[in-house]
């Protein structure tokens, strides 16, 4: 079973490319990727790469018999066998800085190491957040000048800096907006409509709080259906949750509208921001009519989203809801910066200190590097490149939506695959076999096995070829009916295709006990 030779010469007849089925080698490397198992599943449980001194006898008397009496059952490795084992399994994984990341709706973009440089400067990254603010004075600066253009960018007059991400973000609005129902004894609004276009931590969002959630039917273009929106509202509604750009990469072009009929019920408009980096510097939010929205700042404003690190998700807030802003919140006055503990009508706060320091200063190099007109031009690149990947993969893949432009990522069905007895997840299977991460799979659940690919901006065109070369080659192979080298997929990845329903029902989450035994844990 031969991979897909993209862009290389192809063997004379007399000289077949290899097979790769049954391929293997004495060690279990792969060439120059190197086998490497568990750190559990390492023999020397006696080494250590650490020579420590004896405790003194009388250490531990007072622990009330606490003291171990067992191995603790660590491996010991020294420093050059750990760093290879977690640089081998580094290698096992897929990165953005190996090539390009096009989960959809995930903004998976590369991050500048300007950014990265920024961040471990002593004076942010070794800040403690009880430090008096007197010797805080540049990071509080540093917060307040983010949110000046927080603010400036989406047109709304107040921002909440303390959320730690997107979903944090949506329950910061929410409880923002409850809060100013009840302060105009407006309580009897129990009900948060959401689009079925939204994305999924919307309604568990509403939930959370304790609203009912009832969706918003959508057109069959991707959008609001406004006939639906309308009859729903009234005045048990307290807000509604739109994304936008939506899940289904679409601009919901009745906005206006939407805001409108939104505030004609006496509700307010929060608007996911996710997908804002498809925007930004072209659209302001609050024009449009948008009560609150939370920024993932690691999503628009550099961190690719997804790492596993922290995050941020400050949030956006009209007039009406400023004053329920949640504390803590920097203010400037004669004696320089100060941080606000105590506020009369916030709802509360969302987190014991004010921030994620690290990711507000990457967002605010990213904004610094870029400017006015860099910012433009991310929206203009990030719409672009999905624009063109769409066009690219329109003749081979099939689209629910297919009239028009999309925005920052492109939307595919699995119409294409009828009849071969193959499916989306077969498709990102064979994906991770030429190189590439797959997409985004059976998401937005509106579209029967999506596949949702985000470029973003920072791709070239070149490696926006080498996705879509590979995605129109295996669209070929399927016509072909190649069926078992899909379905067989991946066979060049370091671990083969799991049995994913035996692995959910029935995960292994911890090392096995008679191993850790053999090795001398506990």
């Amino acid at each position: 079973m031969n991979t897909l030779m993209l862009g290389r010469p192809t063997r004379p007849e007399s000289q077949p490319s290899p097979t790769t089925e049954n391929a293997s080698s004495l060690t279990g490397g792969k060439g120059l990727l190197q086998a490497e198992p568990l750190i559990f599943e390492r023999d020397d449980y006696a080494g250590t790469g650490v020579d420590l001194p004896e405790p003194e006898s009388a250490i531990g008397e007072d622990l009330a018999g606490l003291l171990r009496t067992a191995p603790i059952g660590l491996p010991g490795l020294s420093e050059p066998e750990t760093v290879r084992h977690y640089v081998r399994l580094s290698q096992a994984n897929h990165a953005i800085d190996l090539a390009i990341y096009p989960l959809g709706s995930c903004t998976m973009k590369h991050n500048p190491r300007l950014n990265e440089k920024m961040a471990r400067l002593p004076g942010f990254a070794d800040l403690h957040p009880l430090q008096p603010t007197s010797t805080t004075q540049g990071a509080l600066a540093l917060i307040d000048r983010l949110a000046h253009w927080l603010k400036t960018l989406t047109g709304l007059p107040a921002v909440a800096m303390t959320p730690k991400a997107g979903a944090h973000g949506e329950l910061c609005g929410i409880l923002t907006i409850r809060a100013a129902h009840q302060a105009r004894g407006d309580v009897s609004r129990d009900t948060v409509l959401v689009p079925s276009s939204a994305h999924g931590t919307n309604p568990a969002t509403a939930a959370f709080v304790g609203y009912k959630v009832v969706e918003i039917a959508q057109t069959v273009d991707g959008r609001v259906d406004l006939a639906d929106l309308a009859a729903k509202l009234g005045p048990h509604v307290a807000a509604i949750m739109v994304t936008n750009p939506n899940t289904c990469g679409l601009f919901e072009r009745d906005i206006l509208e939407i805001a409108r009929l939104t505030h004609a019920a006496g509700a307010f408009f929060y608007c996911d921001g996710a997908n804002f980096n498809a925007i930004v510097g072209k659209v302001r939010p609050g024009d449009l009519g948008v009560d609150a929205m939370h920024i993932n700042l690691h999503k628009t404003f550099s961190t690719p989203h997804g790492g596993g690190g922290p995050g941020a998700g400050p949030v956006v807030l009209s007039a009406a809801l400023a004053p329920f802003a949640p504390i803590p919140y920097v203010t400037h006055g004669e004696t320089g910066f100060q941080v606000v503990e105590a506020a009369e009508q916030a709802f509360g706060r969302m987190s014991a200190f004010h921030g994620q320091m690290g990711m507000f200063v990457r967002a605010y190099a990213y904004m610094l590097s870029h400017g006015a007109d860099g910012l433009r031009q991310v929206a203009e690149d990030a719409v672009l490149n999905a624009n063109y990947v769409k066009a690219r993969l329109a003749g081979a893949l099939t689209q629910p939506f297919p009239e028009g432009p999309c925005m920052h990522e492109a939307l595919f069905d699995d119409r294409w695959l009828e009849g071969s007895g193959l499916s989306t997840l077969d498709i990102a299977k064979a994906m991770i076999d030429e190189g590439f991460h797959p997409m985004t799979m059976y998401f937005p659940l509106v579209v029967h096995g999506a596949m949702l690919i985000e470029p973003t901006e920072t791709e070239s065109r070149a490696e926006i070829d080498r996705f879509c070369d590979m995605t129109l080659a295996l669209a070929e192979a399927v016509k072909r009916g190649e069926t078992e080298r899909f379905q067989a997929a991946p066979q060049l990845a370091p671990r083969k295709r799991l049995d994913e329903t035996r692995a959910a029902r029935s995960p292994k989450l911890v090392f096995p006990v008679e191993d850790a035994q053999r090795r001398g844990a506990t």
